[in-house]
């Protein structure tokens, strides 16, 4: 209980600082630390990254080793093996591409409101910003002929609060998407190769007498 009023007294203390932009980007950092999470999570739980067993039967493909290719897949714990083992002939290829396909496509979940975060608090800081430079210059100017200087300095520093608390949100959401939509590729390019190797495999190459 002591531990959330403390925290309650800080929001708080926060928002008479920052006022209500700070307050917003405290709760779009809360969104975005809560997705980021959760996507983790999920790719861990998808096996997002492990290779091996698909790259295996992608090799056993080209050789013309089902079984071994469908041992492969069987021991692989990235999801997408469930796709690619699906079916026995070339007629499951557009079902196998759509289920791969939706895959890659809960796997991107998420990720238009992280960019949306990541775009949007630069914005929302530099917002901020300019309403504390007005409030500031307003009261240098009711101040009249008696200017303090401490005045001024004092309104510019806590309206910069909010452009370095929108950065400090912005980063981190964009250096997140960025890894996430790079994991999401390698996933893309491991399910185009490992079908066109189920469905067309490379022939083994003939060496001349």
């Amino acid at each position: 209980m002591n531990l959330f009023m403390a925290l309650h007294t800080q929001m708080i203390a926060i928002y008479q600082l920052g006022g209500p932009v700070v307050a917003i980007l405290i709760g779009l950092s809360i969104i975005s630390l809560s997705m980021i999470l959760w996507k983790l999570w999920q790719f861990g739980s998808l096996g997002v990254g492990r290779h091996r067993e698909i790259t295996q039967a992608i090799a056993y493909w080209d050789t013309g080793a089902d079984t071994q290719a469908r041992a492969a897949l069987a021991r692989s714990r990235n999801r997408l093996a469930e796709c690619l083992s699906r079916g026995d002939g070339s007629a499951q290829q557009p079902r196998i591409e759509a289920e791969a396909s939706v895959h890659l496509s809960r796997l991107e979940g998420g990720f238009r409101a992280l960019d949306i975060i990541a775009q949007s608090s630069p914005l929302l800081g530099l917002f901020g910003t300019v309403l504390g430079m007005i409030d500031a210059f307003q009261a240098l100017q009711d101040a009249g002929n008696s200017v303090d200087p401490s005045l001024l300095a004092g309104g510019i520093w806590v309206a910069l609060l909010t452009t370095a608390a929108g950065l400090a949100v912005a980063m981190p959401t964009s250096l997140a998407l960025t890894f996430f939509d790079g994991r999401v590729a390698g996933e893309r390019t491991l399910a185009e190769t490992a079908i066109a190797a189920r469905f067309a495999p490379m022939a083994p190459t003939q060496v001349a007498a």
